[in-house]
Formats: C-alpha cells, structure tokens, sequence
C-alpha cells in the first residue's frame, strides 16, 4: 500500500508527485472509555499498516464495476449481513415519531428520550444503504448531544433501519439499556488530541481485505477546547464553529469497537490547518471523502476563508486514505443576494451513475445566516464545479413546520433499480434551536428539487 510523502506547504498544491511505501507497522492498543459498549482505540504509530490491508480494496456502493466512486448503496453480501456486521443482528422497531401532521412532513429521526445522550441534539447525518438477496438494510451515523448541563459535548451514534425511513437506534451489538442506546463512539480522552470537545460523523467508507470481509472507515470532524477566532465572520456566523476542529479517521471490523487512526498532524488529526494567508487556517470540518479508484481518494471539506469573508469548501487527495495533499478551495460563497451568499459548507458529494459526473450537496448560509441546501456538479468531481441553479434545491419549511429555521448538512443517496431517485437525508433546524433529521425524495431526470417526505403513497 503506498502512501503519500509530499507535503501540503500550502492550500494551492494542485498535484500529488511522490509516493513511497509505509516502513513500519503500529501496535492498536485498546483503551475502555467511560460509555458502556464503547471502546476508544489508538494507533502507537502514525500510519495505520498491517499485512492483511496490503491487498485491501475499497468497497463500491454499487453492483455496476465499472463506477470508480462510492455512493450510498452496497450490494456485496459479505458487507454488512455477516456474522461481523451490526446489519446481522439489526431489528425493524417503529419509528420514533409518527407523521401525522403538516408540522412533522419530512421528520424521519428525532431526539432521544429525556435522559439519553442525544436528547438535546442530533445532526450530521451520514447514510448508507445494504443490498442482500432478500432483503435491505439502512445505517445512519449522526451526531447527538444531551440535556446534561455538565456533558456539552457529541458523541457519535447509529440507527439502523429495513426502508430508511423507520429508524431505530443501534442494534444489538451497539445498544444499551437505557440513555446509552445508540452511542458507538465518544471524545478522546487523550489531552493533546484535536477531538476531546466534540466529534461528528462526516463520512463512512467499507474496504474489503482478504483477511476480513468488512473493515469500516468513519472520517469525522473532531472538536478541541482551543478556541476559534472568529471576529472576521459574518455577525450571524459568529457563534458556528467557534472551536478548532479537525479531521479523523477510526477503523472498526464490527462497527462497534473503534480504533482511532493517528495523522500526521501532532494532535493525530489527518490535516491540520493552513498558515496564516492560506484560506483553511481556522478550521477544517465535515471531511466527507469519496473513493474514486483503489489508490485515489478525495476528501471534501469546509473552512471559513477570511480574506474573502465566507464559507467555502476545499478538497484534498490520497492513496491510501491516511495520508493527504490539500488541492485548494474548489467552491465559494455565491452572488450577493442569493442563498448561500455568507458561504457554503458540509459538502457530500456522489457520482452521478446517469450522467456520469459528480453532484455535490452542500449547505448554503444566506446574509440573514439562514440555512438552505443547494447542489452543485463537476465533470470530474476535482474542479470546475458549477451551481445547477441560482436557488436551493431544498429550503427551510412554512412557518408551521419542524425545520422552519434552517435546513442542512445533506446526505445523498442514489436509489439502486432507479437512476432517476434520490433521497437526501438532512438536518432541520426549528423553533428555539431544536434539531431533527429529514429526508426529502427528488425523482426524475432533472435533479433539481426535492420534495419532503410525506409518507407512503397507496
């Protein structure tokens, strides 16, 4: 497995030009953490390499072989229905919350139970979709956050579901009794680490070895206590990543005991930011990657590029998924007036296996700071990437409704059996800051808008 050794000495590196192999092998040492059924696992050494993983090959959400990309649909059957799979032991439970008014259409996943560790809050939703021979299953990872005022942090969660719409948390491999339910990973405990405040997931992708049938890869946005200085943001962005965050990367065979991967970075994030005139030097968040061949991976992410006052989303590249080069920002904030004129941020993107392209999802931050979803294509998913419209694809709801405050953070998924469907999983914002998950269906050649869920049609 090679590695990338050329360094990113600045944010406008625009190839990648020198690799050599790993030379050592790291010890995975396991520490139990405080939450039940949660394990935090570290690397000695900064580059995760073991014999089994030479011959690895990474996992397409698609039965078509010639698609170099991952969206959200598997259908290899030694993914996620084996004995080693959470998927094997999963339970179809009614929903959490049922659809019967306006106020609730497109609410697919709400807060926990009073006591629970996402009581407060839920967000970042990343969704994959598992194809058997006589049956489907649904992951979604998101974040969650309690109502305990001395626990301010995020954790990270799973929910499982038959149809992607009835969720329920964990599985049996996952859950526990009780204000636990769900919970799969927490903070590092570890001082010097970029994730002791807060994680969020940003992306899960499966690789196949000849020694194990599934190995996951959770790329995640890790929060510490140092602050962000954010006095040259917009007034209504002020207060939106307000601590430094960085990228990480766990591994788990189960999807359950996970083992934190060490970058580079001396805090073990994978990147760290730019210097002082590059414009990543904040912060990088959301590290959404994208597998575009056995030895090329993309990673997406957001930062807030001062010199230009907005959002914008940069895009990095690897061989092997651990180490990367930063290729620049590839998209900014738009025209004045329009809806993600403050910025954009949270990208995921997917390839289009109709056209042949990349579609790429994102959150758009309007000059009153409000939230809305827009969509943006590239021929090569690397660059001239180009707004389909000059408004979002997917706004905030009427007054009355659950996520009348803001809409964001999306998660495509292309229908498998249906080229023209696609579902997009967000997070909606409503009155005093309460958060929920949603899903919206665009179906037709033109993917332009999207409608929210409103139930089954007879």
């Amino acid at each position: 497995m090679d590695a990338i050794t050329a360094t990113a000495a600045a944010s406008t590196i625009k190839t990648i030009h020198s690799f050599t192999p790993f030379s050592t092998t790291p010890k995975i040492v396991v520490l139990p953490t405080i939450g039940p059924q949660t394990l935090s696992l570290y690397t000695v050494n900064r580059s995760f390499h073991t014999q089994q993983f030479r011959s690895r090959s990474f996992t397409r959400c698609s039965t078509k072989p010639g698609i170099d990309s991952n969206n959200a649909t598997n259908t290899n059957k030694s993914i996620g229905l084996e004995s080693s799979s959470p998927a094997q032991h999963l339970t179809t439970s009614p929903p959490n919350q049922t659809l019967t008014s306006t106020w609730s259409t497109g609410l697919v996943f709400d807060l926990g139970q009073k006591t629970s560790w996402d009581s407060s809050e839920i967000g970042s939703p990343v969704v994959k979709r598992f194809i058997g021979d006589n049956e489907e299953r649904w992951y979604m990872w998101y974040h969650g956050r309690s109502s305990d005022p001395n626990n301010s942090s995020d954790s990270i969660g799973l929910a499982v579901s038959s149809n992607g719409i009835h969720w329920a948390r964990g599985a049996e491999h996952v859950m526990s009794c009780g204000e636990d339910e769900g919970l799969v990973m927490s903070c590092s405990d570890n001082w010097w680490a970029f994730d002791t405040k807060s994680i969020k997931p940003s992306e899960m992708v499966i690789m196949s070895s000849p020694m194990y049938s599934a190995v996951y890869w959770l790329y995640y946005t890790g929060y510490s206590s140092e602050k962000v200085d954010c006095s040259n943001y917009p007034v209504s962005q002020c207060s939106v990543d307000s601590f430094k965050s960085l990228p990480g990367l766990a591994c788990s065979q189960d999807g359950r005991n996970w083992a934190r991967i060490e970058g580079d970075s001396h805090s073990g994030a994978l990147l760290d930011v730019g210097s002082k005139n590059e414009w990543d030097s904040s912060f990088i968040a959301k590290p959404q990657v994208v597998v575009h061949g056995s030895d090329d991976m993309r990673m997406y992410y957001h930062s807030f590029d001062a010199e230009n006052g907005h959002f914008g989303i940069g895009m990095a590249r690897s061989r092997d998924g651990i180490r990367w080069v930063k290729l620049g920002k590839i998209i900014g904030g738009g025209a004045k007036g329009s809806f993600d004129e403050l910025g954009v941020k949270n990208a995921c993107v997917v390839r289009n296996r109709k056209e042949g392209n990349y579609l790429m999802a994102y959150e758009g931050a309007s000059a009153d700071g409000k939230m809305s979803i827009g969509l943006a294509v590239s021929p090569d998913g690397l660059k001239d990437w180009t707004r389909v419209q000059d408004w979002s694809v997917l706004r905030p709801s009427e007054e009355d409704g659950w996520d009348n405050r803001g809409v964001g953070s999306p998660s495509l998924v292309h229908m498998e059996g249906n080229v023209d469907m696609w579902r997009l999983y967000y997070v909606g914002v409503g009155e005093d800051g309460r958060t929920g998950i949603g899903m919206a269906i665009s179906e037709g050649s033109n993917v332009r808008n999207f409608r929210r869920w409103a139930g089954f049609q007879s």
